[in-house]
């Protein structure tokens, strides 16, 4: 039995989740498989992935395809394209990110070339191969997750806020062409999460300050707002990323910029932290 009837019709039969080791793309998966759509998972890591997997088979009684492969390399297209061969796709969410924390300076060319790898070039081949079929089937959705730090300048992250912009613009433009063809597309933003990544990168007395939102939440809020036909192109997840929007709204870009690259100095200092990808 379908308990989101309208849901599945309009994003089913299968998801994608790209990023779905842990964290936040891990509970995509679980609210997309209680919607009763079956899922690709993708990410770097076997093992986590076949471990949910089986778990997500047994709790929802859905299918489920994980997929080990590197959304950094250099063939993704063609690797994407064999994981996904003879499946239905009515849903992409992009979830997958890097992030290094450290002076721009400090990090090496190639950290931030795979840094644009994940974070832009990523999303960019997924949307290419599954927008062009969501157009034809003319209904379905793609969600691109993006970040606070994209919407200014942010000191340690410089070259990961700029890429969370792109997502950002992307998802909108997105929106506004695919909408005529039935296709929902939607930006989430997303402040702290309480995911292994960010408990990873933040020095525990700092992990309060950055008031974390759990990412069961942040999932659920997305996919409510992917659904509504009057949403804006962008959602903004949970109270606390919403507040810091407005208040940033009032500042001038200068301030704007100074305001959240002290707040990035205050919990993260100068030690170089590096996420999982």
């Amino acid at each position: 039995m379908i308990l989101f009837p309208e849901f599945y019709r309009r994003y089913g039969p299968w998801a994608i989740v790209a990023g779905a080791s842990e964290g936040l793309g891990q509970a995509y998966a679980h609210a997309l498989a209680e919607r009763g759509l079956n899922l690709v998972t993708l990410g770097r890591r076997a093992e986590p992935l076949e471990q949910d997997a089986a778990l997500i088979r047994r709790r929802y009684r859905v299918e489920v395809r994980p997929v080990a492969l590197d959304l950094a390399a250099p063939d993704l297209a063609e690797q994407f394209d064999a994981a996904i061969a003879g499946l239905d796709i009515g849903l992409l969410v992009y979830n997958a990110a890097l992030w290094i924390i450290a002076e721009f300076v400090d990090t090496p060319l190639a950290e931030h070339q795979r840094m644009l790898d994940v974070n832009c070039r990523g999303p960019l081949t997924l949307v290419s191969r599954i927008a062009p079929q969501l157009k034809q089937r003319g209904r379905g959705g793609i969600v691109l997750m993006s970040s606070l730090s994209g919407f200014q300048g942010s000191a340690l992250l410089a070259t990961y806020a700029a890429t969370k912009a792109f997502d950002s613009v992307l998802a909108e433009s997105l929106w506004n062409e695919l909408a005529p063809h039935g296709v929902d597309v939607l930006g989430c933003v997303a402040g702290a999460m309480s995911t292994p990544g960010f408990y990873q990168v933040t020095p525990q007395d700092k992990q309060d300050k950055a008031m974390p939102m759990r990412p069961e939440l942040v999932a659920r809020e997305a996919l409510a707002a992917l659904g509504e036909r009057s949403r804006q192109p962008t959602h903004i997840a949970g109270w606390v990323a919403r507040l810091g929007n407005a208040l940033g709204a009032l500042m001038t870009r200068r301030q704007r910029t100074t305001f959240f690259s002290n707040m990035n100095r205050t919990i993260y200092g100068a030690t170089q932290q590096r996420s999982k990808a």
